[in-house]
Order: C-alpha cells, then structure tokens, then sequence
C-alpha cells in the first residue's frame, strides 16, 4: 500500500510540473515604444465645408516621433511642409498613413488640429527614412484649403 501511495504522488508531481510548463524563456519580448491612444484635437476651428471621403485638402504639417518624456510629446521631428510647398492629397483614398485618413475627417478650411498616431494607423512594423520600425506619431497639421 505504501508503494503505491508513493508512485501516485510521484505521478501528480509530474503532471504538475508538466502543467506548469518551463524550459521556456521568461525575457519580456520588446514591442517597441509605448502606443499612445489615437486623438485629434483641434487648436483652431476653420470655417466652411467639412472634410468627408473624396475632398482633395492642401494642408501644411509637422511630424514628430511621439515622445511622451518631452515638452507636447514631441520627440524628434522628422518632416514638414511649413515654409517649403503645401501638400495636397484626396482623403480616404488611402494615399496617406491610415491616422491622416481618419484624423483630418470634419476639419474645416483654417483649422489647426494636432493628431496622435499609434504605429498600427502610421507605419506599424515598418521603418521609413527617419522614422523607426512600430513608431508613434504626432502631427500639427493646418488645413489650407478642400476641394469637392
């Protein structure tokens, strides 16, 4: 009896050692930056039409690596237009990061807003010129002018 006591709790040993898994590697897996919250805030109202799907906007912007340790979590500035040739592009149409289709929608003409952008609505995994691989995004864009 004594015997067979000990080979059942040897054998639940083993099943919960098994069930507790192991051997694996218990390093975090990096991730890349923090991903702040997709927002659009507006700075400055415009007047007139509002931007939908289809609207052909000129806009002038800057773009910052979102750094959330700096003054307005703008860490190092990567582009913009200001000073140089406005840009224009057709929203919703996907020629621009996914969070400029989404963030410019219902601005007006002289608006000012300032977007947050999460890798996944920029450009998740992929590095671009002076932009990191799974980095956030900050832009403060005007919009000059929309065209239907």
């Amino acid at each position: 009896m004594k015997s067979m006591f000990q080979i059942i709790a040897a054998l639940a040993c083993a099943l919960t050692l098994t069930a507790c898994g192991g051997g694996g590697d218990d390093k975090p897996v990096d991730t890349g930056p923090a991903q702040p919250a997709f927002t659009k805030t507006d700075t400055v109202v415009g007047t007139g039409l509002e931007a939908t799907n289809g609207d052909l906007l000129t806009v002038h912007y800057t773009g910052w690596l979102y750094d959330s340790t700096k003054t307005g979590n703008k860490g190092t500035e990567f582009d913009s237009s200001v000073g140089k040739a406005a840009f224009s592009f057709t929203i919703g149409r996907g020629s621009v990061i996914a969070g400029w289709d989404q963030g410019l929608l219902g601005m007006k003409a002289g608006g000012k807003r300032t977007l947050i952008i999460p890798a996944n609505l920029a450009y998740g995994a992929t590095a671009r010129d002076k932009i990191p691989a799974n980095s956030p995004l900050l832009f403060e864009v005007e919009l000059i002018s929309l065209k239907r």
